[in-house]
């Protein structure tokens, strides 16, 4: 009874871990470029009271089968799901977003780069082109006070015009990819960063083999889909309530052990 207990606990532990990924993704349902994670759980140690193949006689029959018992689950990771979010019209001229692979590269404000789906980019009193958090997109790309408008093509050439229609490539914008896109550590306001699991960032240009292109006046939404994430936490919710029984019949079942006299 007491080795029931335990696994059951291992149960609910892991249905709250299940529980809290699924939270966060619905919290997210509206966060631009946001990518849905899932839990996954691997069973534990086993116990073996026999071993199959074990001789049961003495003239050489041997056990079909052993009796092992599972001591429990645990969370064995939670992994990002890295699928296209629908991209939703803005008419912002320096809304962007990605159609296909790559992150956008921004300088952090301890020099590092993140990487980030969110193209929703403004320009900072300098003219320079920044995410909404005031870091600047890399490469650096700065719009003159002159300009009355900003084109950003599919293969991310920023074109100025000015008041009298003379059109300026002010830069390009390039792309990043990596080799596993789970393996990248969130670091919360839509970026992150690499980690050995990712691998090295992979420049290229949008359009590019590997590498979708930019839609202007777009940004990328999550990827969540509410109903989906509704019907987990059910199942979550479902899956935790049946290891509490557990428990509850393993501590009946002790308590009749106790009375009996």
């Amino acid at each position: 009874m007491m080795r029931a207990l335990g696994i059951a606990a291992t149960g609910m532990q892991a249905m709250q871990t299940n529980v809290e990924v699924i939270s966060n993704n619905i919290a997210n349902v509206n966060t631009t470029g946001f990518k849905r994670s899932l839990a996954s759980f691997q069973d534990l140690l086993y116990q073996s009271e026999t071993q199959a193949g074990t001789p049961s006689s003495d003239t050489g029959t041997e056990l079909p089968t052993g009796q092992q018992i599972g001591l429990g689950v645990r969370s064995s990771g939670v992994t990002r799901v890295v699928t296209q979010g629908t991209l939703t019209e803005t008419d912002n001229q320096l809304d962007l977003a990605v159609d296909g692979r790559g992150y956008f590269g921004v300088q952090l404000p301890n020099g590092n780069i993140a990487y980030t789906r969110d193209g929703s980019f403004r320009t900072s009193s300098t003219g320079q082109i920044v995410t909404t958090d005031g870091y600047a997109v890399q490469p650096a790309i700065s719009i003159p006070s002159t300009s009355v408008n900003v084109t950003v093509n599919s293969i991310g050439q920023v074109i100025s015009t000015d008041g009298n229609g003379k059109q300026t490539t002010l830069g390009q914008i390039h792309l990043y990819n990596f080799i596993n896109e789970a393996g990248l550590q969130a670091l919360g306001g839509n970026n992150f960063v690499e980690t050995d699991a990712s691998g090295s960032p992979v420049q290229g240009m949008p359009n590019d083999s590997g590498f979708g292109t930019l839609q202007q006046g777009y940004l990328e939404s999550s990827n969540v889909n509410v109903v989906q994430e509704i019907t987990d936490l059910i199942q979550a919710q479902r899956a935790y309530e049946l290891n509490s029984k557990v428990i509850e019949a393993a501590d009946q079942m002790m308590q009749t052990t106790a009375q009996v006299r």
